[in-house]
């Protein structure tokens, strides 16, 4: 059993560390943003030895497996679908013309980052459909989102490069890793959980 004296001093001694801590995490803080320590994020698949100028799915061949049609159309070609371990590489060419220029943000055109993700689970419904449900009736809805973390913007004009590997195929749901880029900047990654409909 403790005594009084002990206790006190096991709680001055929390306290001193607690305050350690926030002192700690204060001067981290005060850094200034380009100067906090960061931790690049990891590829979850090597491109190194992909073309990323050749297209081996356009459009029509993508309207052939994914419904979306018309402004949804986030996905406009495949450049490389590894059938082997499941991942695929396409990307989504943006305009001053995408629907979501003249409204977000008028004078600064950003794309939203909700349509990043739809990019990206457009991307995934295509490799579910070519390599793991063949089924032409089958249509793969949005289930879930975990870890999604937005690095950086979009602006109209940028090719927008999507990398999207299967990571669990069940019966009624699929999991991908999902991460988007522009030019060697990563703006968008995260896990994309579908269910077929």
């Amino acid at each position: 059993m403790s005594t009084p004296a002990a206790l006190a001093a096991r709680r001055e001694g929390g306290m001193r560390d607690y305050f350690s801590r926030f002192a700690r995490a204060r001067r981290y803080i005060s850094l200034p943003f380009n100067r906090r320590p960061s931790v690049p994020p990891q590829l979850i698949v090597d491109i190194s030895g992909v073309d990323l100028t050749r297209t081996e799915f356009g459009i029509d061949e993508i309207r052939r497996v994914n419904a979306h049609r018309h402004e949804f159309e986030l996905l406009d070609g495949v450049i490389h679908l590894d059938r082997e371990q499941k991942w695929a590489i396409g990307y989504k060419q943006t305009s001053m013309n995408d629907f979501w220029v003249r409204g977000h943000v008028p004078g600064r055109p950003l794309m939203p980052g909700v349509l990043m993700a739809e990019s990206a689970g457009q991307l995934c419904s295509f490799v579910y459909r070519k390599l793991i449900n063949l089924s032409p009736e089958t249509f793969l809805g949005f289930a879930g989102m975990n870890n999604i973390k937005f690095r950086g913007t979009v602006t109209p004009g940028e090719r927008v490069l999507i990398v999207a590997k299967s990571v669990e195929a069940r019966h009624r749901r699929v999991t991908f890793d999902a991460q988007s880029f522009v030019g060697e900047k990563l703006v968008f990654e995260g896990q994309i959980i579908g269910m077929p409909v």
